[in-house]
């Protein structure tokens, strides 16, 4: 069961971060900072979702903290599409439907699974109890590639990587309609939804930095309002749902996203092809990560196609 801690701050001004932490001498701040930005903290009632947000004295605040992860998830043995594996790392191409760690509601049948069943005993405890090995990850029903660590030394080095950003990563979407421009960049801030906590949204200034530039590659139906097109999308940052929710923001959900693509109108209506309008998840695929390996130097570079499901629903269009 989760723990609900009810705190009134005694003191204020202060960030919100470090007045948890020193009301709350048994969790530490990184901790805390964790379940601030994972929507498990409240202010007066109102959720609390940016760590240096003010804090008065009077404030009530109450602090979700959820039960304890198992301290060691278990192999099993779940196929897996490796592209490339020495004795430092592992890339593998993710099928949609796939998630990542362990989590409420997903306890097992997860990447971090198979890479144990895969790779061994190694991978325990890199990287934290409930994702060894992982330093990225995808959405559940976003398919494509990801790399995982085999030792804790290459786990610190490729964290090290992606928190300079020296990883070239891309991914193909297709999405509602025609982005116009066809190429640009979405620089915005992006933050827990405050109507929806399974939802993360555009704000104006809370919540973290982040920048996804993208460029229409082809459309598909009518030439002046096409029903989709494929865009390639290329990140600066990392954020959850930063992809979706970048596109969704410019007026061109992804297909098939339950998320963000929901209330948004459908272009071509009845025109358009029939699985467009069925695809069961959205049509996000990471189809690119390159690297310098972080113990022998060489330039690692991977490309993937996308899968069969999302080519099907390309050839749909085409057709249609």
């Amino acid at each position: 069961m989760s723990e609900h801690l009810s705190i009134t701050i005694s003191e204020g001004p202060a960030r919100l971060d470090k007045a948890l932490a020193d009301a709350c001498p048994g969790l530490s701040r990184s901790r805390l900072k964790a379940l601030i930005l994972e929507g498990g903290v409240t202010r007066n009632g109102e959720p609390a979702t940016d760590p240096a947000a003010k804090v008065n004295a009077g404030d009530e605040i109450t602090v979700t903290v959820p039960p304890p992860a198992p301290a060691a998830p278990e192999g099993q043995a779940i196929p897996l599409n490796v592209v490339f594996e020495d004795e430092h790392l592992i890339v593998v191409d993710k099928p949609a439907g796939l998630v990542v760690h362990p989590a409420p509601g997903n306890p097992d049948k997860t990447l971090v699974n198979a890479l144990i069943a895969h790779c061994g005993e190694s991978l325990k405890g890199i990287g934290g109890v409930a994702r060894p090995g992982i330093v990225h990850r995808l959405d559940k029903d976003t398919s494509g590639l990801m790399v995982a660590a085999k030792t804790a030394k290459v786990h610190e080095a490729l964290s090290k990587l992606f928190a300079r950003r020296d990883i070239a990563r891309s991914y193909l979407a297709l999405v509602r309609g025609r982005p116009n421009p066809r190429k640009g960049t979405v620089d915005t801030h992006i933050d827990r939804s405050r109507h929806n906590r399974k939802k993360m949204a555009v704000t104006k200034t809370s919540g973290r930095h982040a920048v996804t530039h993208y460029e229409a590659q082809k459309s598909y139906g009518p030439k002046s309002d096409p029903w989709a097109s494929l865009v390639k999308c290329k990140l600066e940052t990392g954020r959850t749902h930063q992809i979706r929710v970048h596109l969704a923001h410019i007026g061109h959900p992804v297909v098939g996203d339950p998320l963000y693509g929901s209330g948004m109108k459908l272009k071509g209506g009845k025109a358009a092809p029939g699985a467009l309008k069925t695809f069961p998840r959205q049509a996000l695929h990471a189809a690119e990560l390159g690297f310098a390996h972080p113990v022998t130097g060489a330039t690692l570079h991977f490309k993937s196609l996308v899968p069969d499901d999302f080519a099907s629903l390309i050839n749909d269009l085409k057709g249609g």
